[in-house]
């Protein structure tokens, strides 16, 4: 046997794996480095949302015309458009209109969506059958295209957008929340409230209710990102706030008359609609993960 051999190991349960331990149960409590970074970049946007004369003092709305398609560079860190505004200027301006009519498309199909597999899921009977075929119709119909025929019909201006958004996404809500309603209903502690005289009611609302909303609520995160995807869509294509709105959706149709002569109009926009909805949707995979477990 050569001394190496013969050399002890580290005695388990010794210094250094007691040194160890409190760094182990630290990185088991910690979120993975893609959450953080995640959680970093929508920092960011909600601060460009809440504060944008914060991060820069240019107007979105004025420009200098001898500076006009200005690549990148110190003085304009993404650059100028056809009229010398400030393409950052004007995508921290956006991000308010981005994420707040986002939020009100979430809220509706949860509100909405959620309401009605509740009630689907709960009472049953011709209930469920009539909410059941409504569901099952709007699921029929490509969520996008639903969005267009709404909002269509509401006008074209950001928040039709953002309410057309929210209706076309009723059904994925209802769905889940009908499932998750009858999954619950059948537990042991809910037969328990109604043997011990509670109301259907304080039921639904106390036990059900409670049980039912977390798988709802991570399917809101992700929706929050498909939200700000599909109102870009819309404002893209013309359905939102027309110009001198800063919508990112209108900030890439714009750039893409300049493509040629000036691709970071349409590469800068994108880039941050693309990194903002695949951070909310990591965050929403670390949620429901989170949950199985």
């Amino acid at each position: 046997m050569s001394v190496l051999d013969a050399a002890p190991g580290p005695v388990a349960g010794g210094p250094v794996a007691a040194a160890t331990a409190p760094a182990r149960a630290l990185s088991r409590r910690l979120p993975p480095v893609s959450v953080l970074a995640s959680l970093a970049v929508l920092a960011v946007v909600l601060l460009w949302s809440l504060v944008p004369g914060l991060v820069t003092g240019h107007d979105p709305a004025v420009g200098v015309p001898d500076d006009k398609f200005t690549a990148p560079g110190a003085e304009y860190w993404l650059g100028t458009d056809h009229l010398g505004r400030d393409l950052l200027t004007r995508i921290i301006h956006g991000s308010a209109s981005s994420m707040t009519s986002a939020l009100i498309a979430v809220a509706i199909g949860v509100l909405a969506g959620g309401l009605l597999g509740l009630l689907g899921g709960y009472l049953g009977g011709w209930v469920d059958a009539v909410i059941g075929r409504v569901v099952e119709v709007l699921l029929a119909i490509p969520g996008f295209l639903l969005a267009v025929v709404i909002v269509t019909a509401l006008g074209y201006d950001t928040r039709n957008a953002a309410i057309a958004t929210g209706v076309s996404a009723v059904a994925v809500f209802a769905r889940l929340m009908r499932s998750e309603v009858l999954r619950v209903r059948t537990s042991v502690f809910i037969e328990a409230a109604r043997l011990s005289g509670a109301s259907a009611g304080y039921v639904l609302l106390r036990h059900v209710l409670p049980n039912a909303v977390r798988p709802v609520l991570s399917l809101a995160v992700l929706q929050f990102g498909i939200a700000i995807l599909v109102i870009a869509g819309l404002a893209f294509l013309g359905y939102g706030d027309p110009p001198p709105a800063s919508d990112w959706g209108l900030l890439v149709s714009d750039g893409r008359e300049h493509l040629l002569h000036a691709p970071w109009l349409v590469i800068a926009p994108g880039l941050v609609i693309a990194v903002v909805v695949l951070s909310v949707s990591r965050l929403s995979s670390w949620l429901d993960l989170g949950r199985n477990r």
